[in-house]
């Protein structure tokens, strides 16, 4: 990844929201694999909702494809807080 494009990635914003969406597909993972429902799970909606909106447009595709729209999602959603965040905080530096 070159510089341009690491700098909407290496911020705290993007960094804390990925860490979050880590998060969520663990605790899906250990729903799905590790713990016995009396009816079905809705665990699995939690990770494209916390990828929402990008990841919503991947849902109705067939099979495997609908989970990439989580991965696509979390990597936009990361890039334009990582563009929101640099711009915020370049307009609160005091130019010299």
């Amino acid at each position: 990844m070159n510089g341009s494009r690491a700098r909407h990635f290496l911020n705290p914003l993007s960094l804390g929201y990925l860490l979050v969406v880590a998060a969520v597909l663990g605790w899906v993972g250990v729903d799905t694999l590790f713990v016995e429902h009396a009816d079905a799970s809705l665990a699995g909606v939690w990770a494209f909702l916390v990828t929402a909106p990008a990841s919503l447009l991947f849902v109705m595709l067939p099979g495997a494809l609908a989970w990439a729209g989580i991965v696509v999602g979390a990597v936009v959603n990361a890039a334009v807080l990582g563009a929101a965040y640099r711009s915020v905080t370049g307009r609160l530096r005091p130019t010299a």
